[in-house]
């Protein structure tokens, strides 16, 4: 996501300081009547929809990136593209923190030929349904994937806490593994590619 935290960086021409983003969030594993509750509850605490959509994301690797702890990653979602960089912050916590940097793409299949120039190759595809909404300075999404259902607030702590605390959903259980992590675990191999997609 785009929001967060701005923390400079030293840029790469000549000194000048750029930002980067601070990506601040919380991911929950959902059930089916949890989903529901989440849904029925989200304009119930005053928070706005913002939209849905569809994703096709696509990973790459290089020799320049851990895939540990970084992800280099090109998304479409309808006619928009995105390419994002984001680098974990080692913690114990269910709450993350990641440096991000993104940009929109005007052309992915010209970005795609840039990043094969580049060393980077795609390793992993996986398919995303998502609704977003808003509440003050959080954002929720709620996740639909090939593996599960899931929400993510981002903001500060504090507002997720209070986002959660307004929710007021049961048995509500942190997810700890990424997308990226479980689209590995659970998805399917085709040659150099690992996949997770939703059935037709």
């Amino acid at each position: 996501m785009a929001s967060g935290f701005p923390f400079p960086r030293l840029g790469a021409g000549l000194g000048q300081r750029s930002f980067s983003m601070i990506e601040i969030e919380k991911k929950y594993r959902l059930s089916k009547p949890q989903r529901e509750a989440v849904l029925r509850r989200l304009p119930e605490i005053g928070a706005r929809p913002r939209g849905e959509e569809f994703e096709e994301n696509t990973l790459y690797d290089g020799e320049s990136l851990d895939p540990a702890r970084a992800v280099l990653r090109l998304r479409r979602a309808g006619k928009t593209a995105t390419l994002t960089y984001k680098e974990r912050f080692p913690t114990s916590s269910s709450i993350k923190h990641q440096r991000e940097d993104e940009t929109r793409v005007a052309d992915p299949e010209a970005m795609e030929a840039i990043l094969d120039a580049l060393g980077f190759t795609p390793t992993l595809v996986y398919e995303k349904r998502r609704q977003t909404w808003r509440l003050g300075k959080t954002e929720i999404v709620v996740d639909e994937l090939p593996f599960g259902l899931f929400m993510e607030i981002e903001g500060s702590e504090v507002d997720i806490a209070a986002v959660e605390l307004k929710l007021a959903i049961k048995g509500l259980r942190a997810e700890r593994e990424t997308y990226p992590h479980l689209a590995r675990k659970h998805g399917k191999r085709y040659g150099n590619i690992i996949e997770a997609r939703f059935d037709e």
